[in-house]
């Protein structure tokens, strides 16, 4: 019995020995759960899996300047205009799967600043050895599957735009950093032979900056500067006002009672999408649409003219969804 005894304890002590990670090996944790069964077998439990929380990570204290908090490589430059957003979503692989992050957004393409091949091992290794030096964690190294990229990229707002990765085939790397200074950052890279793909994200909450648009607000902006600047909801690519559409248009005619000397023009905008002529026109029936729900809700028609500029008048550069959107607007311009 007692040879039996040390013979057990010796083939324990002997797997023991030969399950040690060797000298200079990394050793990674899994996640997933392990158990002993009663017959003394190891199971592994992948339902106990724990979910990426980045607040289980090192907190770095390094100094990573300002956002987008990454200079490209000695070499390489952004290939056209980076897509930079102050608040929007990206998609970075969390275990495989395509998980939205919302935040401070910068997205771009990567390509040499001369015409000499790009090098993938350089970008990568630039990259990795910078983020390794801030604190960075590497979260994801890997492809994403054809059945992950159906399931998530119709979810994705910003997909085939500028910066944009998750392709089947293609293996991104993504890194998180948990910065003393900056926040929850999270930054994810893909390359090939040909050039590069970085998208960094600063984690950030939403803030509603809607607020209900009212009769002594309107009344104030067109007696003091002459005109109101309003973002009326119509059904899409026609000139009917929405439920929405209607409050607002009740508003302008509660401000236009208040003060009943205004006489306005009701001037509709859009941005550059689309046909040139075919917005003019668009501009121009919502702006009578208005003048319409106005003489409706008691306005003397005499007092109100309209008029349509499609995107002849923008307010902004049409560069970007955000631009585009503020261009989108009716103004109230006081005429008398």
């Amino acid at each position: 019995m007692k040879k039996k005894a040390l013979l057990l304890a010796s083939t324990v002590l002997f797997l023991a020995c030969n399950n040690s990670p060797k000298e200079g090996e990394s050793q990674q944790l899994d996640s997933a759960s392990t158990t002993v069964t009663d017959s003394g077998n190891l199971t592994t439990d992948s339902s106990a899996t724990t979910p990426f929380d980045i607040t289980r990570l090192p907190l770095s204290t390094a100094d990573i300047g300002d956002f987008p908090f990454i200079n490209l490589p000695q070499g390489l430059e952004e290939m056209n205009k980076p897509m930079v957003r102050n608040y929007d979503v990206c998609f970075f692989p969390v275990d495989g799967k395509m998980t939205p992050f919302e935040g401070k957004l910068y997205k771009t393409f990567v390509s040499p600043k001369r015409r000499e091949d790009f090098s993938q091992h350089y970008f990568e290794k630039s990259m990795a050895n910078y983020l390794e030096s801030v604190g960075a964690v590497k979260i994801f190294d890997s492809e994403i599957t054809r059945a992950e990229f159906d399931r998530y990229n119709k979810q994705d707002a910003n997909k085939g735009g500028e910066g944009d990765m998750g392709y089947p085939g293609s293996i991104i790397k993504f890194w998180a950093i948990r910065s003393a200074d900056q926040g929850n950052i999270y930054i994810q890279y893909t390359a090939n032979n040909a050039g590069g793909t970085l998208n960094v994200l600063q984690e950030a909450g939403f803030e509603q900056t809607i607020t209900k648009i009212t009769a002594d607000q309107i009344a104030e902006e067109l007696t003091q500067k002459g005109k109101a600047i309003l973002y009326i909801n119509f059904d899409s690519n026609k000139a009917d006002l929405t439920a929405e559409g209607k409050e607002v248009v009740q508003e302008i005619a509660a401000a236009l009672k208040k003060e009943n000397s205004l006489n306005i023009s009701i001037e509709g905008h859009t941005d550059n999408s689309g046909n040139a002529a075919h917005n003019k026109t668009l501009s121009e029936q919502r702006a009578n649409a208005v003048l319409q729900a106005l003489t409706k809700d008691g306005i003397e028609q005499n007092r109100l003219k309209s008029a349509g500029f499609g995107a002849e008048k923008p307010l902004l550069a049409n560069d970007s969804e955000e631009n585009k959107a503020k261009n989108r607007r009716v103004e109230l311009v006081k005429t008398n």
